[in-house]
């Protein structure tokens, strides 16, 4: 057996595309370093006070929540709206054509829908935004890797290889030849 995969919490909002270019990158390293990546969606305009995502942002936590299975799909086609086809993510029809083009039902996705006023999401929400205050986000994305009982808050997209550095593993560019395999 192998040593225990570190931690690495991604804080993001789909509202910044810096988010999104960390969040790819961090998806295709997730098989091959040694890693166990959490995604952590967080609300920016509760960092910057002032942010358009508030919906998506509360929609991808119940979605952590109740299918966090789907929370990478999701996260990226939202991102796909807004930064690739310049389609809104504000609006309820949006945000549900945008679960269902990921692969969700439309039935799990007015699911979801229903749940971003209720207190439970709203609080997640919050406490996770907090969380990446603790850190010391003063924007996003923000990526705390923890290594030897010691958290490291990273912010921005473009310090990927400092995080290789931090985590032992080799940098092999936003995207690695092999996205399967362990090098």
């Amino acid at each position: 057996m192998g040593p225990v995969p570190r931690t690495l919490e991604l804080f993001y909002d789909v509202l910044s595309p810096y988010s999104w270019l960390g969040f790819e990158v961090l998806c295709r390293y997730q098989n091959i370093w040694n890693i166990k990546l959490q995604l952590r969606p967080s609300l920016l305009g509760g960092i910057m006070k002032d942010s358009g995502s508030l919906s998506a942002m509360r929609f991808l936590t119940a979605l952590s929540l109740e299918h966090p299975e789907m929370l990478e799909k999701v996260s990226r086609e939202l991102w796909m709206r807004v930064w690739s086809r310049d389609e809104d993510i504000t609006e309820p029809q949006s945000i549900l054509a945008a679960a269902e083009k990921a692969g969700m039902s439309a039935e799990q996705a007015q699911g979801i829908l229903e749940k971003i006023s209720t207190p439970k999401v709203k609080n997640q929400l919050k406490e996770t935004t907090e969380a990446a205050c603790k850190y010391g986000a003063f924007g996003l994305p923000i990526t705390v890797v923890h290594v030897d009982g010691q958290p490291h808050m990273l912010f921005g997209s473009d310090r990927m290889e400092l995080l290789a550095y931090l985590l032992g593993e080799k940098w092999m560019g936003p995207v690695p030849p092999a996205v399967n395999a362990r090098i």
